[in-house]
């Protein structure tokens, strides 16, 4: 039985305001519609769940629209659609759309790709995360924490996925300056018990 939400209108309103890939997320909303999820906007995107967990997302972006499976990582992706957006994402996958007519000829492709989707939340099934000890810790964050004990007792201290987030930001500069300049201006946070985005 399909799940009513209260914030149908927030939901179409959001659809009717869309500025870009307006045609694409109608048509992907209404594939969607077909299953027995909830839609509710999160992230500022519309979002469809099962008793509460997310399932898949539709968003847009400079040169694509996608649908994100949150458990991507578990779908079998026969038609190997599926991108992993980074190296760093370890459960999600999107599959992207250029048009109309890319959505429209893989419309049951999509819909298979849901129903296995709502299998693996149904199922308990989740996505084996990489510990937060096996990612990078870049030579300049652990420079610091050896001059400012207080920092690496005040890191050690944070959830796994606040440790995690930092550890994706600081690494994820090329260059060392920049590394430093990142872990300077989030030094306070840290020693505050603040995540990366708090």
């Amino acid at each position: 039985m399909k799940q009513t939400n209260p914030k149908t209108n927030k939901i179409d309103y959001y659809f009717q305001e869309l500025k870009s890939w307006k045609k694409e997320f109608e048509i992907l909303r209404s594939i969607a519609m077909g299953s027995k999820l909830a839609e509710e906007i999160k992230w500022g995107q519309p979002c469809y769940t099962l008793n509460g967990q997310n399932i898949f997302l539709i968003h847009g972006f400079k040169d694509y629209c996608a649908i994100l499976f949150f458990k991507g990582a578990l779908l079998k992706d026969p038609k190997n659609i599926l991108i992993q957006q980074t190296k760093n994402v370890q459960s999600a996958r999107q599959i992207r759309f250029q048009n109309v007519s890319e959505i429209k000829k893989l419309k049951t492709i999509i819909k298979s790709y849901i129903k296995e989707a709502l299998q693996i939340e149904e199922s308990g099934k989740k996505v084996k995360m990489k510990k937060t000890t096996e990612f990078e810790v870049v030579e300049e964050f652990l420079r610091r924490m050896e001059q400012n004990p207080k920092l690496q007792t005040a890191f050690e201290s944070l959830t796994p996925g606040r440790q995690r987030a930092y550890l994706l930001h600081f690494s994820g500069a090329k260059k060392s300056e920049t590394r430093e300049e990142r872990i300077s201006k989030h030094e306070k946070n840290i020693l505050n018990g603040k995540g990366l985005n708090d």
